[in-house]
């Protein structure tokens, strides 16, 4: 057990500490199954297999040696045997141990099926996919049925090749121990001591082939576990990088290009160079995949750029302690996820320094959360469910959580995509007062929210295409003035 935690344990450290791009590839339900049912497939092997392997491999080599002593021709025949029952027991531990890596696969496959399916309940209840969410587990399922099934086959032939050649073991032993008691080799007593230490080293093989098959099994399981405990932390935790004395806000993005890993064939950013300064508020918009919120995963640095670099006051970005950086940065993204916890734990989450339940209350007030959140039946005490809150009180929630850390830079990706007109008035205070101390960036799509802004970047494509204030943008006639007349004739 001690054991078993200790794996769970660092395997969860290698996961935590992996890039963005790992995730992008692995699954959430894969990934659990491995810290779950794997792990604990290997507390069986250390508690309960190498030790019955440990001991019955001992009882077998007394078993063997003292058979030697008492009649070596009988002892040969016997050990003829073993060896077939060994041989076959190699076999059966590797076919145990591919059957069980593929187990495992099919299990977590499984398992991402219907925790995806539970998680978006809703969505499969207003589409009605049911069946469709049902035949896709039952899919999975089907393919673990096959394995185990196969698994049983096996386990059978192992079993029956076993029970013949132990008889056949007793009818070898009787045969030729009957023949040198009449030739006067040896005596009755004798061959009473010989069939009784042939039963036990056959059963002593017997288990340690049962117990190998349970090995290799278990060795088949754990190797997604093992390869993923070797996996090194991402590049950025290896290193302490530099601590400025002081973060005044200075954001440059020299000639950046990026693509994503998973999709190397296509431009996601393509030469980008943008200088963003203290006490501004720039507004980043464009159409949907235009390469918005890739720059803000880049300056948060989620991910490396391909080329160019980013300078923060001056200094490149892959060159500062990253922990101490994201303590200046706060961030709102465009569907923020909260923690099964309180509200109060929710907001003061990922601050650095102790923060007093006034001050949590204070930044509830300039997210214009306070009194919804004293509406809630326990007030800030209130355990957080995702049915509990709409996706507009949930920003404001995340909104509250990047003001309480007092950041130098001020990040929002969409934050006010699903809060109510009034709401969005009132956050447009937020960034005023945001200005007088911070770098801010703005994500969205809205005008309402984007057109008092010192400067806005249009971009289209992973470049940049527009840059200018609201008015000037219009009257360039341009792409953002095209986004700017279809919200007014949507709104018409």
């Amino acid at each position: 057990m001690i054991l078993v935690k200790r794996m769970r344990e660092m395997l969860y450290n290698a996961l935590l500490y992996q890039d963005m791009s790992f995730f992008d590839e692995e699954t959430v339900g894969d990934l659990t199954s491995r810290l779950g049912a794997d792990c604990q497939q290997v507390s069986q092997v250390i508690g309960y297999d190498l030790n019955l392997i440990c001991r019955n491999v001992l009882q077998g080599t007394g078993a063997i040696i003292y058979l030697f002593v008492l009649s070596w021709p009988l002892a040969l025949s016997t050990l003829l045997v073993c060896s077939v029952l060994a041989s076959i027991m190699l076999i059966y531990g590797r076919y145990q141990k591919a059957a069980a890596k593929l187990t495992q696969e099919f299990t977590a496959c499984s398992n991402e099926v219907s925790q995806e399916t539970l998680s978006l309940v809703r969505t499969v209840r207003v589409y009605g996919t049911e069946n469709r969410e049902f035949s896709r587990y039952l899919k999975w399922l089907e393919r673990l049925f096959g394995v185990s099934l196969r698994q049983s086959f096996a386990y059978g032939f192992w079993n029956f090749s076993f029970t013949f050649l132990y008889h056949s073991t007793q009818v070898i032993a009787v045969l030729i121990g009957g023949i040198s008691i009449l030739s006067g080799r040896i005596t009755a007593e004798q061959l009473t001591k010989f069939v009784m230490y042939t039963e036990w080293l056959i059963y002593s093989t017997w288990r340690v082939g049962d117990n190998w098959s349970t090995l290799m099994q278990s060795i088949g399981a754990s190797e997604k576990v093992f390869q993923l405990m070797d996996l090194l932390p991402s590049k950025q935790f290896l290193s302490e990088g530099r601590k400025l004395q002081k973060l005044v806000g200075n954001i440059d993005f020299a000639n950046v290009s990026f693509h994503y890993p998973s999709r190397m064939t296509i431009a996601a950013l393509q030469h980008v160079n943008l200088s963003i300064h203290p006490n501004e508020v720039v507004a980043i918009v464009g159409l949907s995949g235009s390469g918005k919120s890739t720059l803000a995963s880049l300056l948060l640095r989620l991910y490396e750029p391909t080329d160019g670099q980013i300078l923060i006051d001056g200094v490149p970005l892959g060159e500062l302690d990253i922990k101490w950086l994201r303590e200046k940065i706060g961030f709102v993204g465009q569907e923020p996820r909260l923690f099964r916890m309180d509200v109060a734990s929710n907001i003061k989450y990922g601050c650095a320094r102790e923060v007093s339940h006034e001050e949590v209350e204070w930044a509830a007030k300039q997210a214009y959360a306070h009194e919804f959140i004293m509406s809630l039946p326990n007030g800030y005490e209130t355990l957080v469910d995702n049915s509990l809150l709409s996706g507009g009180q949930k920003q404001r929630i995340a909104i509250a959580r990047a003001i309480l850390r007092d950041p130098t830079i001020l990040l929002l990706d969409e934050a006010t995509s699903a809060l109510d007109t009034e709401s969005e008035h009132y956050i447009k205070g937020i960034l005023r007062n945001a200005k007088a101390k911070s770098s801010v960036i703005v994500i969205a799509h809205r005008l309402s929210t984007i057109q008092a802004a010192d400067r806005i970047i249009v971009m289209d494509s992973g470049r940049i295409v527009e840059m200018g204030d609201h008015a000037e943008l219009i009257r360039k006639s341009g792409l953002y003035a095209r986004l700017a007349n279809r919200q007014v004739d949507a709104l018409a």
